[in-house]
C-alpha cells in the first residue's frame, strides 16, 4: 500500500480543497452489464476535514454507511483508504475497467483511485475481506 508522507498529504489536501466542482464521493453502486449505466448509487461527498479528522483518530478507512447489497447485479464500493480512493470490486470488472473507471471517475468526482478485487464482490460470494480492515472503518 502506498503511504503518503506528510509534505504530500498537505498538497493532497491543498488540491481537494481548491476544487471548484464537487468533492469527491463515498459510497455503492451496481451496474447493468447490459446497458453499460451504474445503477443504485449511493454515495456520500468526502472532504479534506472528514479525512484529517480520520487520520488523527487512527482510522484508515471512510466509507458510506448505506449499501446496496445485490447478489444478482455486479456491484461494488467506492472507499478512502489511507491515502487514496479505491474501488472494491469483483473479477467481473476486469474485462470493462476502462469503461467502468470512466462512469465511476464522472459519478463520484473522483479524481483519481484504484481497483481492489475481491470475491466478495463477485456474483455469489460473501465477505472474504481482513477482519482488521473492518475494524478500522469508520462511516461518514
Amino acid at each position: 500500500m502506498t503511504h503518503l508522507n506528510d509534505k504530500d498529504r498537505a498538497a493532497q489536501m491543498a488540491d481537494m480543497k481548491s476544487f471548484n466542482e464537487p468533492m469527491p464521493s463515498v459510497g455503492s453502486f451496481s451496474f447493468d452489464s447490459g446497458k453499460k449505466v451504474l445503477l443504485n448509487v449511493c454515495k456520500k461527498e468526502i472532504t479534506p476535514k472528514m479525512i484529517e479528522d480520520a487520520r488523527a483518530k487512527g482510522v484508515q478507512v471512510i466509507e458510506c454507511p448505506t449499501r446496496f447489497e445485490s447478489h444478482s447485479l455486479p456491484s461494488g464500493r467506492v472507499i478512502w483508504n489511507t491515502d487514496k480512493f479505491e474501488i472494491l470490486v469483483g473479477r467481473w470488472a476486469e474485462p470493462i475497467q476502462a469503461e467502468l473507471s470512466e462512469l465511476l471517475e464522472q459519478e463520484f468526482s473522483l479524481p483519481y483511485f484504484e481497483f481492489v478485487y475481491d470475491e466478495h464482490w463477485d456474483l455469489g460470494h460473501g465477505w472474504s475481506g481482513d477482519k482488521s480492515l473492518a475494524k478500522s472503518l469508520i462511516q461518514t
